[in-house]
């Protein structure tokens, strides 16, 4: 027995999308300026937290942007709603989480060591 769902959601895909694309446009141009302060004010070391915070909002849009496709996603090729909400979001979730810790981790890296400890074609 099949399911075929009556209206399959498109238009909460292709928001879903619309949400993760433009939130990752603000996330990239607010890393953008932060690296550009950085470079500025080289001595200032204690702002780490304000950074992290400017940096949260559209990074969570990103993962809910994410969840929202991927729900929509499954949802269309058959997945019961229930189903589709419970693989796709804990999936988007925890993929953003290690992603927000990892990218927390190299912008520490990065404050500490310099942008240059980062450059990994330099290297060979």
């Amino acid at each position: 027995m099949y399911y075929f769902p009556e209206q399959p959601p498109y238009f909460l895909l292709a928001i879903g999308l619309f949400i993760a694309v433009t939130s990752g446009v603000g996330l990239s141009g607010t890393l953008k300026i932060i690296v550009q302060k950085w470079q500025k004010n080289s001595t200032d070391k204690s702002e780490s937290r304000v950074y992290s915070q400017q940096l949260l909002v559209p990074f969570i849009g990103i993962t809910f942007g994410i969840s929202l496709f991927l729900y929509s996603g499954l949802a269309i090729f058959g997945f019961p709603p229930i189903l589709a909400l419970g693989v796709g979001l804990p999936i988007s979730l925890l993929t953003g989480l290690l992603v927000w810790l990892q990218l927390s981790s190299m912008l520490t890296f990065a404050k500490t060591q310099g942008m240059q400890s980062l450059d990994l074609d330099s290297l060979s």
